[in-house]
């Protein structure tokens, strides 16, 4: 088999198989004696072809930054092993604390809340946009159609309904001053997608029904622009965004996917969350 056809193959499986185990047990059935999953027709475990990475900051209050005017982030101690038989932390934080995804609802009145959406919603094919040269130029740099353009042009067409991840750099600032990045007024100031761009991949179909946005910055919208014109247009269907990614560097800039895990809560917009980049070890 042709080097790019078992590539092929592996992609449909492994959207196949981890598709299945986000529906139930019974219908991904692991291999004998491995504990591992099967991709469909190849007959190889899943952890053989798959590499899963990290995309989440630990949530610390010591070193998350907090979205200007969000709630404070609280972790104390709620019980010990020593006093109380078990260990036990109280965590008091904002659904949008550190590395997380926004639900349809966090900016469009009666949009879907967390607890409506569906497991496909939380798991998309991935592209990653690396403007790390433009951002380090221009902290208030704004994604054009032209860039998004450029980049098809180089690697391909973006999948429909993907998530579309800007690599700014932004993640080496975390836990600094220099992550929000105000000026002496105030205003932050972070890059993102501009509004144009953003349109261009709702009209073109790379956002579609569901789909997302992802940044290691604070959203997907310019840090200094209080109006989020690219979060207006982007929480829609099923839509969502993830935010204050890490790790960028590990994902690939195609062929991998974004599986989104973390509580879900009743009428949520959203949830702290762990988000894994799903690569497969041919890419």
């Amino acid at each position: 088999m042709k080097r790019r056809q078992l590539i092929r193959r592996v992609a449909t499986g492994l959207a196949v198989v981890a598709g299945a185990r986000l529906a139930g047990p019974a219908v991904a059935q692991a291999a004998p004696g491995t504990g591992s999953a099967d991709l469909p027709g190849l007959g190889i475990p899943l952890d053989r072809l798959l590499k899963i990475v990290s995309l989440s900051h630990v949530n610390d209050p010591a070193t998350t930054p907090i979205f200007p005017g969000d709630p404070e982030f609280v972790l104390e101690t709620a019980a010990t092993v020593a006093e109380d038989g078990y260990y036990l932390q109280n965590v008091k934080e904002g659904e949008h604390t550190g590395s997380h995804w926004g639900a349809p609802a966090h900016f469009q009145e009666g949009g879907l809340t967390a607890d409506q959406l569906v497991p496909e919603d939380l798991f998309l094919p991935a592209v990653k946009i690396d403007i790390r040269e433009k951002s380090a130029a221009d902290a208030d740099y704004a994604v054009t159609v032209a860039d998004l353009q450029e980049w098809e042009s180089a690697n391909g067409r973006i999948p429909e309904g993907a998530a579309v991840i800007l690599w700014t750099g932004w993640e080496s600032r975390w836990g600094t001053d220099a992550y929000v990045n105000a000026d002496a007024d105030g205003v932050t100031h972070q890059p993102g997608f501009s509004a144009d761009a953003a349109q261009w991949l709702i009209d073109n179909g790379r956002l579609a029904s569901r789909g997302a946005l992802g940044t290691d910055t604070f959203g997907p919208d310019l840090g200094n622009d209080e109006t989020y014109p690219v979060s207006v247009k982007l929480y829609d269907q099923h839509r969502i965004s993830l935010e204050n990614l890490r790790n960028l560097a590990a994902l690939p800039t195609t062929g991998a996917y974004v599986l989104v895990g973390g509580a879900i809560n009743r009428a949520g917009s959203g949830s702290p969350a762990t988000i894994f980049g799903l690569i497969p070890r041919l890419l």
